[in-house]
Order: structure tokens, then sequence, then C-alpha cells
């Protein structure tokens, strides 16, 4: 980033200023992203219950949909509650809005989380599916799984013994969350790239990466799935010229070398990549910093139900912002 590169050289900068054009709109979406008619409307009661209940494998048979299960959990989400807590507030909400349903009990809720198989996290205004995407940026983020606060560390001068699970997002140029993926901390981020292709089914224009996606391998699934898409990931300070490099890769680091690195940010608006870094701060601060299940594939379910929950959050309205200094 250019702050970054000058700040290096001892150049200080001043704080850019930014006026947002659509306060009134903006406003008002963030006052709707937490109405109880953004999750739950007289629409859920024919989709809540299963029409034929089938047999789930535990001796029991299947009363609630899929449906219900993920509504669920994104209100607890969202609300930031506990299972048995999120029961009793969902069975409130229902009773207050007349609805004829009821909300499956925290045992329910917990083990259909791990049983639900969320394909991609993608939620878009009217479900409109995409045509195209102009662009995406990718990155990756820790989300903790348990450990000690900072407050008890320095309190009691213990070790944090903290563990965590890796969030690894695909967003576009309209702030959705394309495709996510959850894996252990060992897990390299150039190694989950294909698994966020694979969710996205539409081709992509122009893709953004930081430099630990400076790997060959990565230019050629990128191409595999979109031909026609720049690549815009910076290379090494040491990187040369390869012959048996992807060819977008070799051409960056000519100009580079040619232009300076911060021309060639420039001219190949790298910048998009504020995108990613812009979506790990939004679920981190709306959804949160820490897991709430313990279970890996319980902790994958709840990431795709967190980045839906955000998608939601985006149709209803974004700032559109210009910069006045």
């Amino acid at each position: 980033m250019p702050y970054k590169f000058l700040q290096q050289k001892g150049i200080e900068i001043k704080k850019q200023i930014y006026r947002i054009a659509n306060w009134p709109e903006y406003n008002k979406a963030l006052v709707q992203r937490g109405r109880i008619d953004t999750y739950v409307n007289p629409d859920v009661v024919p989709k809540w219950y299963e029409n034929v209940r089938t047999y789930d494998g535990t001796g029991s048979t299947k009363e609630y949909t899929d449906f219900a299960i993920i509504t669920c959990h994104e209100l607890r989400m969202v609300y930031k509650l506990p299972l048995r807590q999120a029961q009793g507030f969902i069975d409130s909400i229902f009773e207050q809005l007349g609805l004829p349903i009821k909300c499956p009990d925290y045992t329910t809720l917990s083990r259909r989380l791990g049983e639900l198989n969320i394909k991609c996290p993608r939620y878009r205004k009217n479900d409109k599916p995409d045509d195209r995407i102009s662009a995406v940026a990718i990155d990756s983020t820790g989300l903790k799984i348990f450990g000690r606060d900072e407050w008890h560390q320095e309190k009691h001068g213990v070790d944090p013994r903290r563990s965590w699970c890796k969030l690894h997002i695909a967003i576009d140029q309209d702030h959705y969350f394309q495709a996510a993926v959850i894996t252990n901390r060992f897990s390299h981020d150039d190694q989950n790239l294909g698994k966020l292709l694979d969710q996205i089914n539409t081709q992509i224009d122009h893709f953004t990466g930081d430099g630990a996606y400076d790997e060959t391998p990565i230019y050629d699934e990128i191409l595999a799935h979109s031909p026609n898409a720049q690549i815009v990931i910076p290379p090494r300070k040491n990187a040369i010229f390869n012959e048996d490099a992807a060819l977008q890769r070799n051409k960056s680091i000519l100009e580079i070398e040619k232009n300076g690195r911060m021309a060639w940010q420039h001219e190949n608006d790298y910048g998009q990549r504020n995108y990613s870094e812009l979506g790990v701060q939004r679920y981190k601060r709306i959804i949160g910093k820490s897991m709430h299940s313990r279970e890996f594939s319980r902790q994958e379910q709840e990431g795709m139900i967190g980045c839906g929950v955000i998608n939601k959050m985006t149709s209803l309205g974004m700032p559109q912002s210009y910069r006045i200094t």
C-alpha cells in the first residue's frame, strides 16, 4: 500500500478524510441491519418444517429444514447469543409475531450445524446471479477458538494458550463475500485458492492478492478458472525474470524494475485489494473475532453463515464515499 511504502522511508502521511455521499440511505441501512424482520418474516413459516420427515441416522427424523437451522444460527451470530439464550430469544420473537413455529432446541441447533452443507456464502439483493465479476480480492485472517484474554494474562501472568483457525475469503467489487473457507492455523494461504475458486461460478476480470500468493501455481489456478483474468499479485522484492514462471508475473517484475513498485500498483489497480482487508475487518467487528463452535465441521459452517449474514447486511446498502483531503 502507498502509505506503508512511504512510512518505510520516514515520510509521514496525514490521515485521509472521506465524506459519505449517500448518508441518509446508508444510515437507514445500518438501522435495518438490527431489525428482526431483516432475518425473520412471515415468509419463513412454510419453509420452517420438513413436509416429509426423513430419517437422519440418529434414531429420529428431521423435523426442521436446513433453512430453519441456518436462520436460527444467523440470529444467534448477529446478536451474539449462546445457544440456550438464542432458543429463548427466537421463541419469544415468534410468540410476539404470532407465528405458528418454534425454535429448534439448543441441542438440535448444535448437532444440525455440523450437518449443514453450505457450499458458499453468496447472498445478493434479490438473489440475482452474477453474469461476470469485475474484480475479486482475497485475504485470510485468524479467528480464535479458545484462549485467555489480555486482562487475564496481565493480571495473573499466565500463558494465553490460544488456539485459532483461519478464515480465507474472496470478496468482489460490491463488497459481497463470493467464497469462504475455514482451515486450521497451519494451512497456508496459497493452498486454499482452489477451494475459493471452486465456489465462484462466473468469470473474473481482475484478481488481486497480497505477496503470500506470489507462486506460479497460483497464476495457473486463476487462469484455469478465468483465462482472461488480469492477475495483480506483487512479486517478492528479490524476484527475478524467469522463463518458467507465469507470463503475468514476469510482466509485473519487468514493470516494477522499469517504473517502480508504486507506479506498478497504480497502473494495475492494486488498490482493489482493500476490499478484502475491509471484508476481514467487517467480519471481525460484526460477527466477532472468535468462533463459537469447538468441532471443526461446525466451525466450517459457522464461517459460511457468518459471511452470509454480512452479505445480507451489504444488500441493505453500503456507503458511497469520496475523499475530501
